[in-house]
């Protein structure tokens, strides 16, 4: 099974169905596969073969689906690039990558023709929707005179489809590379828990650089449905589209739904008749935005963890999950689910032999979806690999029913006197507040303890509190190591476009220039 057989079937069963929609613009699966078919020609017919990397940089568009589809039926390997990372990190990724093609599209085509004398090994340069530099081709030109039909290509389930670079919340991003097997194992594995009809539409609002999205829009075309592609997160339009726009489905990061919840002011008023289903994932989400996130939207709501090196989902809280927290056990709205089908989790020591339930240790997994490994990184490769199982990197513990809890990440620990302190659950905490609007909870150096807890808050607008109100709520809700000793407010969250909280940033004026950084991530 290869990724676009999904969309090859359903321009032969449904070639007049809606395939994306992007503002007024429409195209059906029918013009889709012929489109995908001319990219994927002209990969080949501008010198590439099979395996050769191609970097794509560009926000959300419906020509972004055409170029993973065409790179997919070319054999060319996909390397999606961060839009919001500075050129010269593009251009680390790039020549990382050993890409031979960059195609960028709009305002970005200025930009990475500023630094087209630092890539190394790129060999053409195509630009989408605005007018070519010197050198570049125009993506129209450059499919125009292509062939609609599939090119003769032998592609194999366990050949390379995409490299994707892990965000780099620490150090250089690494290139994990996927599978056609791995990804459609994934997509097959959400099957028995999520499951959409031809013709329903999906929106596309996370970047299609990032896993969550390329994989939700994999998983909504294996359906037959259609994408509404928002170019950017904007609350106000998402929300609008989610009432307006007979959305069925859609995939946030919890900091989205924040926002939707709290700069949208007629959120609550409006009707979501047709949504379905918000799945949500990439960081964790505080329990009153989820249960606030539940009452407004009235839909379905599922939770997928995992990561890149994973393609995108080991673990899943689906629907029903979510209302018997309601019904009879509301912490599972902490958890982050059970196993997907095919997958295997462990909580494992330091020395990765399994802890007994309910002890914390490193969370583990092993199931058809995991990476080939990190792109020409052995070293790195065989320690997240080894012994067969993906080392997440995530604290975390599992009850007695298989479900996973995520305490933080191992690095995000906090060692205070001895005792280790996990932020997310001080993080719950601190949402319960009504003046926090986002919190982060981070270590910093005492002489007498080696680390202490220092809550990191941004308050509501209009919103009040002190470092006193904020720590004596705590008290009652958290054991004595546990509460935060101080308090800093801040207007706004550092993180990172998965929306993870960079809390190396947040931890490094603290640390800065002491030379052993006990938690330092």
């Amino acid at each position: 099974m290869l990724v676009h057989d999904y969309l090859d079937f359903h321009a032969r069963e449904h070639p007049e169905f809606d395939f994306a929609v992007q503002g007024t613009r429409r195209v059906t699966y029918r013009e889709a596969v012929a489109e995908a078919n001319r990219v994927a020609n002209a990969f080949l017919g501008a010198g590439l073969r099979a395996g050769d990397r191609v970097a794509i940089l560009s926000k959300n568009s419906i020509e972004y689906l055409f170029l993973y589809y065409g790179a997919f039926k070319a054999g060319v390997v996909s390397v999606p690039l961060n839009y919001r990372l500075a050129p010269a990190e593009w251009a680390y990724i790039i020549n990382d990558a050993q890409a031979k093609m960059l195609v960028a599209a709009g305002e970005y085509v200025n930009a990475a023709d500023g630094i087209r004398c630092e890539l190394q090994t790129v060999e053409g340069l195509v630009a989408v929707n605005r007018e070519p530099p010197a050198g570049w081709v125009d993506y129209r030109r450059w499919i125009a005179d292509r062939p609609e039909t599939t090119p003769d290509q032998a592609i194999k389930e366990d050949d390379d489809v995409y490299q994707m670079y892990t965000s780099g919340t620490t150090g250089r991003p690494k290139g994990a590379v996927l599978t056609h097997r791995a990804v459609c194992a994934n997509i097959a594995q959400l099957s028995p828990i999520w499951k959409g009809e031809p013709g329903e539409r999906g929106l596309i609002v996370v970047p299609l650089y990032h896993a969550t999205a390329a994989y939700t829009a994999f998983v909504c075309q294996s359906w037959g449905c259609c994408l509404l592609i928002q170019e950017d997160f904007n609350p106000a339009e998402m929300v609008r589209a989610l009432s307006e726009e007979n959305i069925a489905a859609v995939t946030l990061v919890p900091a989205m739904i924040q926002a939707s919840l709290v700069a949208v002011p007629d959120v609550v008023e409006r009707r979501y008749d047709c949504l379905k289903w918000i799945s949500y994932g990439a960081s964790p989400i505080a329990e009153e935005t989820l249960k606030r996130a539940m009452e407004t939207f009235g839909c379905d709501f599922g939770q997928g963890y995992g990561m890149t090196e994973a393609t995108c989902v080991i673990t899943y809280l689906g629907p029903e999950d979510h209302r018997r927290a309601l019904r009879e056990k509301p912490e599972l709205l902490l958890s982050a689910g059970r196993p997907l089908v095919g997958t295997e989790i462990r909580i494992v020591d330091e020395n990765d032999a399994p802890v007994a339930s309910g002890d914390v240790g490193q969370i583990v997994a092993r199931g058809p979806q995991l990476m080939r490994g990190y792109w020409n990184m052995p070293d790195e490769s065989a320690e997240a690999l080894r012994g067969g199982w993906l080392h997440t990197g995530d604290a975390g513990m599992m009850d007695d029913e298989g479900y996973v809890y995520i305490q933080d990440r191992v690095k995000d620990m906090i060692v205070s006197g001895g005792e280790n302190v996990y932020p997310r659950g001080i993080e719950d905490v601190l949402f319960q507040h009504p003046a926090v609007a986002d919190a982060a909870v981070i270590g910093v150096p005492d002489e007498q303890w080696g680390e202490t807890v220092k809550a990191i808050v941004v308050l509501r607008q209009g919103a009040t509190a002190t470092e006193e109100e904020i720590i004596d709520f705590c008290r009652g809700r958290l054991g004595g190591f546990e509460r935060p000793r101080s308090v800093d407010f801040i207007e706004l969250l550092p993180r990172n476009p998965s929306g993870k909280v960079l809390k190396r940033d947040l931890r490094e004026p603290y640390w800065a220039g002491r030379r052993r950084r006990v938690a330092g991530a």
